[in-house]
C-alpha cells in the first residue's frame, strides 16, 4: 500500500491566511526551514494506479497538482486516478474539498450515516452529480471493501470506527446541551489494508478528543497511526490571543500533559506514529523548538505536504 500525504496542517494551513504567529511568519519568510502545509488529507492506494482520499481538504485542487500521481492519464481529456473519498467526519477542512471534485467525475463518497446525512440537507454539495458521485454509508467496525464507482475493488479495504470527538463546528446546536448534539458517526478513525495483508494496516486518526480504553486497545502493536496532532497544549490559541476555544473544546487531544497523546501512546508500542492535522500555532511545527525535539525523542514524526510511507 502507497500512502500520500497530501495536507498536513489543521484548518487554515500553516501559514493560516490572518495569523501572524511565530510559526506563520516563519513559514513566510523560511526560516530554518519551516514548510508550509496545506489542510490535512492523505491519499492511499493498493496498486499505485487507483488512488482512494482519506478526507477531502479545501486545498485540493493545489494538492492534485502537486502529486503526479493524482494527475489525469496522458492521452485522454477526462480522466482521473481518484476513485473515491472516505471522510472521517464532517469538518470544513475535511468536506470543503469535495466541491472541488465537481466536473462529472464518477467517484465514490463514504462516511458515516451520520456525516453523509449532514451533506445530504446542505444543498451546496449537489453540485456533486448524483449521475457521478455515489455516497456509500460505512457500518461502523465492519471491514468494507474500498471499490470504484463501476464496482471495481483493488483490494483496499477499510474499517471506520468511532472515536471520541465532536460533531463539526458548523452543525454544533446549542440547544442540546455540552456536547452541542454530538452523536457516534461524528467523529470516526480509520483503519485501511490491502486484502491479505491485514497485519500491515494504517489507522487515520486526524480527530480525536481523548484515549479510552477502546481505542487503545485497538491501536496496541499497530504497524503505523497517523494520530491527531492539532495542538501543542490545550490552552494553546487562547494563551496567543489568537482565540477563544481550547483543543478540548473543539475535539481535540494536546500532545503535552498528563492525559496527552505523547503519555496516552507512551505503553502502546506502535511502530510508526506520525502526527498530523497540526494547528499553525503549534511549535512542533519549528524545527528547532524544544517541543519540535521533544516529541522526535518519545519517537513522534511530524508529517509533512508530500511526505510518502510504504507498507
Amino acid at each position: 500500500m502507497r500512502v500520500l500525504v497530501l495536507g498536513s496542517a489543521a484548518g487554515g494551513g500553516s501559514p493560516q491566511w490572518n495569523c501572524n504567529c511565530a510559526v506563520s511568519q516563519a513559514v513566510r519568510t523560511s526560516t530554518n526551514g519551516v514548510r508550509p502545509r496545506t489542510q490535512s488529507s492523505l491519499a492511499v492506494s493498493s496498486d499505485g494506479e487507483n488512488w482512494f482520499l482519506l478526507n477531502a481538504s479545501p486545498d485540493l485542487g493545489e494538492q492534485i497538482k502537486a502529486n503526479p500521481a493524482l494527475h489525469p492519464k496522458q492521452g485522454t481529456l477526462r480522466h482521473s486516478p481518484i476513485q473515491g473519498v472516505i471522510l472521517t467526519n464532517g469538518d470544513v477542512d475535511h468536506v470543503a474539498g469535495l466541491l472541488v471534485l465537481r466536473e462529472s467525475q464518477p467517484l465514490v463518497v463514504y462516511g458515516s450515516q451520520r456525516v453523509l446525512g449532514f451533506l445530504a440537507t446542505n444543498s451546496i454539495f449537489n453540485v456533486l452529480n448524483p449521475d457521478y458521485v455515489r455516497r456509500q454509508p460505512l457500518v461502523l467496525g465492519e471491514p468494507t471493501p474500498v471499490a470504484s464507482h463501476d464496482g471495481k475493488h483493488d483490494g483496499l479495504m477499510i474499517e471506520a470506527f468511532a472515536v471520541p470527538g465532536k460533531i463539526a463546528l458548523w452543525l454544533e446546536d446549542t440547544s442540546k446541551g455540552g456536547d452541542f448534539g454530538t452523536e457516534e458517526g461524528d467523529t470516526i478513525a480509520l483503519r485501511v489494508w490491502v486484502d491479505g495483508a491485514e497485519d500491515q494496516a494504517l489507522y487515520y486518526i486526524p480527530g480525536c478528543a481523548a484515549m479510552d480504553d477502546s481505542l487503545a486497545q485497538r491501536l496496541k502493536g499497530a504497524p503505523l497511526v497517523f494520530f491527531d496532532g492539532t495542538l501543542w497544549q490545550d490552552d494553546e490559541m487562547v494563551k496567543a490571543g489568537l482565540g477563544t476555544k481550547t483543543g478540548a473544546r473543539m475535539g481535540h487531544m494536546s500532545q503535552s500533559g498528563d492525559k496527552g497523546t505523547l503519555a496516552a501512546f507512551q505503553d502502546l508500542d506502535v511502530k510508526r506514529k506520525i502526527l498530523i492535522h497540526i494547528n499553525t500555532t503549534n511549535p512542533i511545527l519549528l524545527t528547532d523548538s524544544p517541543e519540535r525535539r521533544h516529541v522526535e525523542q518519545q519517537g513522534w514524526e511530524v508529517a509533512y505536504d508530500g511526505m510518502e510511507v510504504a507498507l
